[in-house]
């Protein structure tokens, strides 16, 4: 796989492009968790919750990441009852750090690659698993992402990848 310039926006606050963008990437955050978790262990397996949060940061800008980071779980968790109230803290710490980390690789590095996205979703889940177990303080319970989430973070890279790079590369 290759590193490929693509346009890259840093929207602000000030722009109704910049909400526009976040509730698309909201309501992708909310129909891939309701597909996923059609199957056994959908949601700690694919970890789907995140997956529009690194697209909508790495191309749109750590503003529309952080809208989109936060709406997207209070969002499901009070519409579908998932994820759980206790388990929100851990959800939105790692999805702010995902739209952080997305949107400051994007804006560091104005390219997207496999190897870019690998790094972002490795940041986050280092630090939001440190962080998680310090809410927490259950190592178990905070290492779950790293123990069965693989398969959703190779989602997130590949599959972010894609779609920033093949599906709205404008």
């Amino acid at each position: 796989m290759q590193t490929t310039s693509v346009k890259l926006y840093s929207l602000h606050y000030g722009e109704a492009k910049t909400y526009l963008a976040a509730a698309l990437f909201v309501l992708g955050n909310m129909a891939l968790p309701q597909l996923l978790h059609t199957v056994h262990l959908g949601g700690p397996t694919w970890l789907p919750i995140y997956f529009f949060t690194l697209v909508g940061a790495y191309k749109y800008g750590w503003r529309t990441g952080l809208l989109t980071a936060v709406a997207s779980p209070v969002a499901n968790s009070l519409l579908f009852g998932m994820p759980l109230a206790a388990a929100l803290p851990a959800i939105l710490l790692k999805s702010v750090l995902l739209a952080l980390a997305a949107g400051w690789t994007a804006a560091r590095f104005r390219k997207v690659s496999p190897w870019l996205l690998a790094a972002v979703v490795a940041a986050y889940q280092a630090v939001g698993t440190l962080g998680e177990w310090a809410l927490l303080g259950d190592l178990h319970a905070a290492t779950q992402d790293l123990r069965i989430g693989i398969p959703g973070m190779l989602l997130q890279i590949a599959g972010g990848w894609l779609v920033i790079d093949r599906l709205i590369r404008r």
